[in-house]
C-alpha cells in the first residue's frame, strides 16, 4: 500500500503553488502533482505588471518559478508529471494515479485551472504573446495608442473591449453573427464608447505578422458573402470563453453547466468532504493570478482545518493532526 499523505495538490499555477506554500508552512508536508506543463497559463504570458510585489513587473514564467521555489523552500514536494486518474471519496481516502503509480491522501486540493478557448485561426499560436492575447485586463496597457480587435460576442468580450478602449485608439469587436450573446446593457455600454466599432458578421480567417515580426493585421471573412477584408491591428484579444480543466474529476465532484467545479459558499469545499478546489477551476468571473493565489490560500486553510477537526476514519486508519496555520 502507498504511504498515506496528509494532502495532495493536483495542479500548479498561482492557486496550486500558493496552496502548497500555506500547507507546507502548516507542517502538512503536501505532495504537489504539478504536471508537465507546470505554471499554468502564466507560462504563456510575457510581462505581468499587475501582480502585487513586483513593482517593475515580471515575466509570467519567472513569477511561476518564484512561487514554485517559495513553496519548495518550506517543504512542498513537487512531482512534475500529470495526474491520470482520481478516485475521490466523501470523507475517506483520496486516491490519485500518475500512470501506474497510486498516491493516497487524507485530503486533496484540485487546482488544475482553465485554458483559453482558441479560435483555431492560422497565426494565432505563432503570434501568441506577440500581439495575440487572451486577457485585455492583463495586457491592454501594452497597446496604448494602437488599433486592436476583440474577437467574441458575449458579456466578457464587451467588458474586455471597454477596458481596452481606455488605452487603444481603436477597438474593433469582431463577431461571426449580427446578433450578440452579450446582455443588452453590456452591448449598449460598448456601443456608447466612441472608439469601439462593432464589425459583424465576420470570421477571423487568419492573423498575420507585420514587417517586424509581431501582429500586423487580421484577415476577416464575411460570414455570408465570403468577402475578405484586411484589418491592420497590432493587438488581437480572443474573448470566446474558457474551458475549466475538470475532465479528470468528471462525475466525482459537482460541476456547473460550464464545467467549473462548484464550491460551497465562500469556501473552497466541494460537495465531497476532504476535497477542495481553487483557482480558475472554480472562477467564472475574475481569472486573475492574484485572485487564483488568494483562492489557493483559502483551499490550504480549509484543508488544514478539515484535517484538524475531522474525526478519525476507521477505513483510512488515520487520526487528524491538530495544527494552526502560520500567518
Amino acid at each position: 500500500m502507498p504511504d498515506l499523505e496528509n494532502l495532495i495538490i493536483i495542479g500548479s499555477g498561482p492557486a496550486g503553488y500558493t496552496a502548497a506554500l500555506y500547507a507546507a508552512r502548516a507542517d502538512l508536508n503536501p505532495l504537489v502533482i504539478e504536471g508537465f506543463a507546470w505554471g499554468g497559463l502564466l507560462q504563456q504570458t510575457t510581462d505581468v505588471e499587475n501582480y502585487p510585489g513586483y513593482p517593475n513587473g515580471v515575466t509570467g514564467p519567472q513569477m511561476m518559478q518564484d512561487l514554485r521555489d517559495q513553496a519548495e523552500r518550506f517543504g512542498a514536494r513537487l512531482l512534475t508529471d500529470d495526474a491520470t486518474k482520481v478516485e475521490l471519496s466523501d470523507g475517506g481516502i483520496q486516491r490519485v494515479w500518475v500512470g501506474d503509480d497510486e498516491y493516497q491522501a487524507k485530503a486533496v486540493i484540485l487546482a488544475t485551472g482553465a485554458k483559453h478557448r482558441k479560435l483555431g485561426a492560422p497565426g494565432e499560436d505563432e503570434l501568441s504573446g506577440r500581439g495575440v492575447s487572451y486577457c485585455a485586463t492583463c495586457d491592454a496597457a501594452f497597446y496604448k495608442n494602437t488599433d486592436t480587435i476583440i474577437v467574441g460576442g458575449g458579456d466578457s468580450a464587451m467588458e474586455e473591449a471597454m477596458f481596452l478602449a481606455k488605452f487603444a485608439d481603436k477597438v474593433y469587436v469582431v463577431h461571426r453573427r449580427d446578433d450578440f450573446r452579450a446582455s443588452r446593457i453590456m452591448l449598449d455600454r460598448a456601443k456608447a464608447v466612441d472608439n469601439i466599432e462593432l464589425v459583424t458578421p465576420y470570421i477571423v480567417r487568419s492573423l498575420e505578422a507585420g514587417e517586424n515580426g509581431p501582429l500586423g493585421k487580421a484577415v476577416l471573412e464575411h460570414a455570408a458573402t465570403g468577402e475578405t477584408r484586411d484589418l491592420p491591428v497590432t493587438g488581437a484579444f480572443i474573448a470566446i470563453g474558457h474551458e475549466p480543466q475538470s475532465q479528470l474529476f468528471a462525475g466525482q465532484v459537482e460541476v456547473d453547466e460550464g464545467g467549473y467545479v462548484v464550491t460551497q459558499g465562500k469556501s473552497t469545499r466541494t460537495n465531497k468532504s476532504g476535497v477542495f478546489a481553487a483557482g480558475d477551476l472554480v472562477d467564472h468571473t475574475y481569472r486573475q493570478a492574484v485572485t487564483a493565489a488568494g483562492s489557493g490560500c483559502q483551499s490550504a486553510l480549509d484543508a488544514e482545518w478539515y484535517l484538524r477537526d475531522t474525526p478519525p476514519d476507521p477505513e483510512a486508519h488515520w487520526a487528524p493532526k491538530a495544527s494552526v496555520a502560520t500567518p
